[in-house]
């Protein structure tokens, strides 16, 4: 059977249900503590509660033919923990990347976890992250580059694309880089144009030692700058002290307000099971670790689109996370710990808290571009595929998308199309009428609230949006209480 569209219903999943039901209690407790958390971080908790609800606004379509209506409910396009704006992020940027910036050539990943004592401060400091990328790559396109002169070539340009991830599997907070780097170099060739050259096969060792120089040239930057000093600065403790402490036992795994502050989130456990050495190609030094065994071919386009979504994917997948009662949520891990930890069960306010610790800084890039794949870079026209049929108008014969995606009626030369998107990943046509096939076409993009609520009401829709629960300070420290 084709697969039909249907629209995505917020309200009834329990990651929304409990930032709903208690986002107004956890704020009431941090403001009857006299601390407060940032502004965009406040903002991004109750956009995420009007994304995909009807009553906040939509897009409505009808078809061409025999005038069926649909609506699409707008979306918040935050990028801090959303599930459905992360996940039309992933896709995006994968399909971008996959027809438009990464060359037909072989790609490695390069997976960096770093050391405990700094994803505290690589959480909030974009520099210092900038600072800890730029040591990361001149070693590994050193290793590149001195292959490319063993075979004769003395002018060699690497390019890779570096996806920050703020992410653990558990919900913590754990900054670390996922890099795509082209497995070879660029040289140029007799008629002056950049010719790929392959990178011999990767060993153990080559790994081991870039690890290896990695974290002794991490270590000294720390040491230049002064954060492995006893008692040095910290400029968010000082100017956000509440986001400071949540980060802090994000980090950590631990609860950072309400009555379990400083203690360890707690675990289900099942039976004992064997550890998981590390693996060919997967070291760790001082710290830091490093995985480099994932390499695509070059013309194997469609893994290379699904290792881009994996590594820019949202933090919480849907149906990892679900109520065991009322007042307890379960998260399930994707690989259970040696101890034999399944799940992580959360108050609905430790929840929050972990989500805040996700939400990135303002003005902080989260995919980065080096080497030829650079904006800046001479030689970039010469080597990304371009513009594909991902970008191109469309025929004349054809409906006009409109960038249907709830963009508020926007349109962004830079973003693909919902419709697109959704034909792409789940091969869904949702400009087909589902009536009787014909083609649909946005009307109008509905914002005023009286237009909103007399419409959805005429259709049958609901035209409130789901209420949010008051403060209920007392009951809650109650509940802590019994935890």
């Amino acid at each position: 059977d084709t697969p039909r569209y249907r629209r995505r219903q917020p309200e009834s999943e329990p990651l929304y249900q409990a930032v709903a039901g208690h986002l107004e209690t956890f704020l009431a407790q941090l403001r009857a503590s006299d601390r407060q958390l940032p502004s965009h971080v406040e903002r991004e908790l109750h956009a995420y509660l009007e994304c995909g609800i009807l009553a906040h606004g939509f897009l409505r379509l009808r078809c061409q033919d025999c005038g069926d209506s649909r609506v699409v409910a707008f979306s918040c396009k935050k990028r801090g923990f959303c599930p459905g704006c992360l996940g039309r992020r992933m896709c995006d940027t994968a399909a971008r990347l996959t027809e438009e910036v990464l060359p037909r050539v072989p790609v490695r990943q390069f997976v960096l976890s770093l050391p405990f004592e700094i994803r505290y401060r690589l959480a909030w400091d974009g520099d210092l992250v900038s600072a800890v990328l730029a040591v990361f790559l001149r070693v590994v396109y050193g290793w590149y580059r001195r292959h490319a002169r063993d075979q004769g070539h003395a002018d060699c340009r690497c390019g890779s694309v570096t996806f920050v991830q703020r992410f653990g599997s558990s919900i913590n907070l754990n900054p670390h880089l996922h890099v795509l780097v082209l497995d070879g170099v660029y040289v140029y060739g007799d008629d002056g144009r950049p010719v790929f050259v392959h990178a011999p096969t990767m060993t153990d060792d080559d790994v081991r030692r870039i690890v290896e120089t990695t974290a002794r040239r991490v270590i000294r930057l720390l040491q230049r700058r002064g954060m492995l000093e006893q008692g040095a600065v910290d400029p968010l403790w000082e100017e956000q002290p509440l986001l400071a402490q949540i980060t802090a036992a994000a980090v950590q795994g631990a609860v950072a307000t309400g009555e379990r502050a400083g203690r360890r989130l707690r675990r289900r456990l099942t039976d004992p099971e064997d550890g998981v050495r590390a693996g060919r190609l997967c070291y760790a030094a001082r710290g830091c670790s490093l995985h480099a065994a994932t390499r695509v071919d070059a013309d194997d386009r469609p893994r290379l689109e699904q290792l881009c979504r994996y590594v820019i994917r949202p933090p919480l997948a849907s149906g990892r996370l679900r109520f065991i009662d009322g007042q307890t949520l379960a998260f399930t891990l994707k690989t259970p710990w040696s101890d034999g930890t399944k799940w992580l069960l959360l108050s609905p306010t430790e929840l929050i808290e972990k989500l805040v610790a996700l939400v990135p800084p303002p003005r902080q890039n989260l995919v980065r571009y080096h080497g030829v794949l650079a904006p800046a870079c001479p030689d970039r026209a010469h080597i990304v595929p371009g513009h594909s049929e991902l970008t191109a108008p469309e025929p004349a014969s054809q409906p006009v998308d409109n960038n249907a995606d709830g963009d508020r009626g926007s349109r962004h030369g830079h973003r693909i199309s919902w419709s697109k998107l959704l034909a792409r990943v789940f091969q869904i046509d949702v400009q087909q009428c589902p009536a009787c096939g014909g083609r649909l076409k946005i009307l109008a993009a509905l914002t005023d609230p009286a237009s909103v609520r007399r419409y959805l009401e005429g259709v049958g829709l609901p035209s409130r949006a789901p209420p949010l629960a008051t403060a209920r300070i007392d009951e809650q420290l109650e509940l802590d209480d019994a935890a």
